[in-house]
């Protein structure tokens, strides 16, 4: 094991153990995590991964492992947000010199961000014509769990959310799709989504479920998004089911999405074989696992589990690149890495310090959109991920860089 990276922060209750040096930890952010350090069941000390920024309720890019409670925030509310990446037997050369066509023949496939409507008023989502892989998918997989979780919690269904027409989706933000190569030149397809509107619902739900349970206790929490679950009570194991299948959905959601975009490359190049198993991570999830000897839950929101060996998924800000990296079980992170470069601004000054033209020239050589509507996704908003991957030396280890080439962005 190479020199711990790890800053070391003093906490009410437990420690912060934060892989910054070398990138910029917000004040406020700093403010946050020191509140969720006072919570009284938190296990050893808090990890922070050096993609880390302001977040609701809890610090985007922590990782908490807790007994005896959960906090929904801690999770948040994009539950099992993550990535899926497949290398292809695809050359660099294979590829067309322009890649609009094929940027359009993807955008067409998957309903994404507010470029599709499905008829009812909810954008990027399908229509009445859902594709018959995505019922199959949705009653193989995912209707039988949803029928249980709203059996026990019918609230959890209302509100403008249809899981069907979500399902194989992309959504807003910061999801993409992308075409990349590595430094071999081969080709690479990469995304990232999670639950969509269904994950929202259940994540909203509980998050006002528990500061409803916690009633006049409430006020003595730091911040009332810290509300908690207790272990062994009804609705911290209702919470824990549901945010399972939000991970299941979330899973499948990518799965559908990369088979589709799969088929209209080779459509558009040539027909190719995929290249050993498909890469699948959660970066906004919990589990219960092992840590210093003992089972606990983890929540992990904006990091990746990087067990000794395991392949992740580490990608930049839009059209900068991707990392794919193997984890080096770093026991002091609770095993985890960052997910991504981490905002370096909100969006809101995003908006307001870049223009278009701003955003034509950093990315300059990448198929994708280049208007207003994307210029709070332009790389600098984000922290530059080289100095995030630097920062975590310790715990994961390169495997591929990968260039963008194109991206769909919602």
């Amino acid at each position: 094991m190479t020199e711990m990276n790890y800053l070391e922060i003093q906490g009410e209750q437990a420690k912060i153990k934060a892989w910054i040096k070398g990138v910029a930890l917000e004040e406020e952010a700093r403010q946050q995590l020191l509140k969720i350090a006072s919570m009284p069941f938190i296990f050893q000390h808090i990890a922070v991964m050096p993609d880390c920024h302001l977040g609701k309720g809890a610090t985007i890019g922590s990782v908490i492992a807790t007994k005896g409670a959960v906090i929904p925030a801690a999770v948040g509310v994009d539950l099992g947000c993550g990535m899926i990446a497949q290398k292809t037997s695809l050359k660099a050369s294979d590829l067309p010199d322009d890649l609009s066509k094929l940027r359009s023949a993807i955008e067409s496939v998957v309903p994404h961000g507010r470029t599709h409507d499905g008829g009812k008023g909810d954008r990027g989502a399908w229509g009445d014509d859902i594709p018959s892989l995505v019922r199959d998918m949705w009653y193989v997989n995912l209707s039988h769990g949803w029928d249980n979780i709203v059996a026990k919690n019918p609230n959890v269904a209302k509100g403008n959310v249809n899981h069907l027409q979500h399902l194989g989706t992309l959504g807003t933000g910061n999801h993409f799709i992308e075409v990349c190569i590595d430094e071999g030149d081969s080709v690479w397809v990469m995304l990232h989504s999670g639950s969509r509107g269904v994950g929202n619902r259940i994540g909203t739900y509980f998050i006002n479920l528990a500061q409803a349970d916690m009633g006049n206790l409430l006020g003595t929490l730091p911040d009332k998004d810290l509300a908690y679950l207790q272990d062994g009570t009804k609705h911290f194991n209702e919470y824990v089911e549901a945010v399972n299948w939000a991970q299941n959905f979330a899973f499948w959601n990518r799965v559908i999405m990369m088979q589709r975009t799969l088929e209209e490359v080779a459509k558009a190049v040539k027909p190719f074989d995929r290249l050993d198993n498909a890469i699948q991570c959660h970066h906004n999830y919990l589990s219960r696992e092992y840590h210093f000897g003992e089972q606990v839950l983890v929540t992990r929101k904006g990091a990746v589990s990087a067990a000794e060996g395991q392949l992740g998924i580490i990608p930049g800000s839009m059209g900068t690149g991707s990392f794919i990296v193997r984890g080096k079980g770093n026991p002091e992170s609770f095993t985890s890495c960052s997910h991504g470069a981490g905002r370096a601004m909100s969006r809101n000054a995003a908006k307001k310090r870049f223009s278009v033209a701003d955003h034509v020239a950093a990315t300059q050589g990448v198929e994708c959109r280049k208007d207003e509507g994307v210029i709070d996704e332009t790389p600098a908003a984000y922290k530059p991920l080289q100095s995030v991957m630097d920062a975590q030396s310790d715990l994961v280890e390169p495997v591929y860089r990968l260039k963008t080439l194109l991206c769909v962005k919602g």
